[in-house]
């Protein structure tokens, strides 16, 4: 396994040209770059300059990993690059995105059915719309996934499905199971799943078979009269067990890529999560929305944010208040990330390239 990082966290990318991003992370020690979209190499998926993007990464040896964008019909219009890939045809701009894509090796790629909001508590997600019911968003997705497999099929790719904050493992490992897992397979993040109350060791052992690319975060959790309280720390340093993920991962061909956070202004799209985020498990709208979560694993998650209030009251660890408080810049993006890299590093299975 080698530590790379996902091409929108890199510190100090933004404003500068997409390539790049590798030249940074080489700078910065990592093994890898992960675009979360082909689109985010060239928008226009010039064949050229893809190739320019694998050459480049080819020369520093680093790996090159990408992704398409969101299969959730209802929340499609929130990427519309890939209807204007298509010329309108949102079919077709996803087919010329996998081929473009597979065209400079990347058949692993990442794809997404929703978006974190910010808006308040539980409407941050797409799971809790109002307008169109998570069950209907499913199905369609199913659908979607099951038009775009003969495309995958045919280009030898997997559309890999995060574990992303608005899906559960469960329905992930049931849309596999509908579609196929010859053309799907998982982005595993290693915290999006606690905030739909999964402990993530269990997560990763419903999810191992199919992981093929990752996003690697760690994060304190503490227990509130709210609920539970989420903020996001150096890979590490938080309550997840990620030398145990790797040992359920171990064997599977996937590379580390972190998602850290980024400064106001260092990157694209810079991580809210320092500011913490309620996970409200003691609302009856939440349960009903998990029907697929035991008591049991549910109660390992809550162990977690005990264990993360005991850590803030012993003062081994900064409070989330303190932490969200605290300036946050370049240098302070640069540790992070470093610090992350490093924890992994020291982990059985975790190298560096060459």
């Amino acid at each position: 396994m080698l530590v790379g990082i996902d091409g929108r966290k890199v510190p100090g990318a933004n404003g500068r040209p997409a390539i790049e991003r590798l030249d940074l992370a080489k700078k910065m020690g990592l093994d890898g770059v992960f675009y979360r979209t082909v689109f985010d190499m060239d928008p226009d998926l010039d064949a050229g300059a893809l190739s320019g993007f694998r050459d480049r990464a080819d020369e520093l040896g680093l790996y090159l990993e990408a992704g398409i964008g969101n299969v959730n019909p209802y929340a499609m219009a929130e990427h519309p690059h890939l209807r204007r890939a298509g010329d309108g045809d949102t079919l077709l701009g996803f087919r010329r995105a996998i081929e473009a894509a597979a065209g400079i090796g990347c058949v692993e790629l990442w794809v997404v059915t929703g978006g974190f909001k910010n808006y308040p508590g539980r409407f941050a997600y797409d799971r809790f719309r109002t307008d169109v019911e998570w069950a209907d968003q499913l199905a369609q997705t199913a659908d979607f996934l099951a038009r775009l497999a003969p495309i995958c099929r045919a280009n030898g790719v997997h559309l890999n499905l995060e574990t992303h904050e608005e899906i559960t493992s469960f329905e992930l490992v049931r849309l596999i199971d509908q579609v196929g897992p010859d053309v799907l397979g998982v982005t595993f993040d290693t915290t999006n799943l606690l905030q739909r109350g999964e402990d993530p060791i269990g997560t990763a052992r419903r999810v191992a078979p199919y992981v093929r690319q990752t996003h690697v975060k760690d994060c304190l959790l503490t227990i509130t009269d709210e609920g539970l309280l989420y903020q996001l720390a150096p890979v590490g340093h938080g309550v997840v067990d990620i030398a145990g993920i790797l040992e359920v991962l171990a064997g599977m061909p996937v590379h580390l890529s972190l998602e850290t956070v980024t400064a106001p202004g260092e990157s694209a799209e810079p991580h809210p999560y320092l500011r913490p985020l309620v996970i409200e498990i003691y609302d009856p709208a939440w349960h009903a929305q998990h029907q697929d979560l035991s008591p049991a694993e549910l109660a390992g998650t809550v162990r977690l944010g005990v264990e993360g209030s005991r850590r803030v009251t012993a003062g081994e660890t900064d409070s989330m208040a303190t932490v969200a408080a605290r300036p946050f810049g370049h240098a302070e993006a640069v540790d992070f990330l470093q610090s992350s890299a490093a924890y992994l590093r020291s982990l059985p299975g975790v190298g560096r390239a060459g």
